[in-house]
């Protein structure tokens, strides 16, 4: 999963990518427009936090 920041809208889309092997592409989880609201996303509908999106970048 990830996190696009979507430009000149302030909002955050969760998207799952699907690797090429499988057909590549991606599958839109949930779009929202707060940080608040992407952290009940995540909790929602992923293993991951926002502390570790903040690991990674």
């Amino acid at each position: 999963m990830t996190v696009e920041l979507i430009a000149g809208r302030y909002r955050y889309r969760l998207v799952h990518r699907y690797r090429p092997e499988f057909g590549g592409g991606k599958e839109v989880v949930g779009e929202v427009a707060s940080v608040a609201d992407l952290e009940r996303l995540l909790r929602r509908r992923s293993p991951i936090t926002l502390a570790d999106l903040h690991e990674v970048a």
